[in-house]
């Protein structure tokens, strides 16, 4: 193990002995190519800093650098100025906010009387508003506290149910909650498998969770991977693990089925959002249309049902 220290944030740099999704050995690993621990841009080739090896796993297309960069303390990248972290339209009370994920999940569980959920990563608390409005009673933690201070100050939790804390450390009763919502979380965990495990603890018999993360298969990602090879570069822009916003990992569908597989869960579904294209607008048809047809857009849904 290697320590380090970059920009204010103190690492821990540690190699990956198996895929954490599906314990795949080294051999399964293949290598992408290399992040900055910096925003690249177009034209990284004469950028200078630290950069890791960004390796895809052949058995699920789970995506990971290596060595694998720890944070010593988890404020070091989260205990930032909320408006720091988000853009300016999130921070505002949107009633359609989780709308379509609340509909699912009360499509996919039976009749229920006061249901309960859980909002892991809570931020400043939109996905708990939303839930309550959704008629279920939510739970929440966050593991920032300014995120979590500002989500108090705004909407008047209680704090007994929005909570400081983070998965490795949250404890809650065993078939508490109907359903576990995981909005842009596991990406940033060291364990996401351990998450998952934890959560299926938490949910009620056919209880449902829902996670969504990057795509590993995004096409942008693809073309500016093509684009770095033929400017003489081997960068990736997959993952930011030592810069905002300090991605880890990145999944596809057959990540989950896998995973599934291996821990006795129901993958129901999987869904794919085209997201941002990042294009010249005479482009961004052209690209949207082509991301939905091939299901490589930026982010990825899936949907999964711990046993009856």
């Amino acid at each position: 193990m290697n320590t380090g220290a970059l920009e204010g944030h103190s690492y821990e740099f540690t190699s990956v002995a198996s895929c954490n999704m599906c314990r795949a050995g080294p051999a399964s690993f293949r290598v992408l190519g290399r992040r900055l621990n910096t925003h690249q841009g177009l034209w990284p080739k004469g950028r200078r800093g630290l950069a890791v090896t960004v390796l895809g796993c052949r058995e699920c297309g789970l995506v990971f650098p290596d060595p694998f960069p720890r944070p010593r303390k988890l404020e070091d990248h989260y205990a930032v100025a909320p408006e720091a972290y988000w853009k300016d339209e999130y921070f505002q009370d949107d009633p359609s906010y989780l709308s379509e994920q609340i509909a699912t999940a009360k499509a996919l569980l039976p009749s229920i009387s006061n249901p309960s959920a859980l909002d892991v990563g809570a931020g400043i608390g939109k996905g708990l508003l939303a839930l309550e409005r959704g008629g279920f009673q939510a739970f929440g933690f966050e593991p920032s506290p300014t995120f979590r201070e500002l989500g108090l100050r705004r909407f008047g939790f209680d704090e007994g149910r929005f909570l400081l804390g983070s998965v490795e450390n949250a404890r809650y009763e065993e078939g508490r909650f109907h359903f576990i919502n995981f909005g842009a979380v596991l990406e940033h965990l060291a364990d996401p498998s351990g998450a998952i495990r934890k959560a299926l603890g938490w949910l009620t018999p056919g209880g449902v969770f829902h996670i969504e993360v990057p795509s590993s298969r995004w096409l942008l990602a693809r073309g500016l991977r093509a684009f770095y090879r033929m400017t003489g570069t081997d960068y990736v822009s997959n993952l930011s693990p030592m810069h905002a916003p300090f991605h880890l990992y990145e999944f596809e569908e057959r990540t989950f089925r896998v995973h599934a597989r291996a821990h006795g869960y129901e993958l129901l579904r999987a869904d794919h959002y085209v997201g941002d294209t990042f294009a010249p607008a005479i482009l961004r048809p052209w690209l949207r249309a082509a991301m939905r047809a091939t299901r490589t857009g930026m982010q990825l849904a899936v949907w999964g049902r711990r046993p009856g």
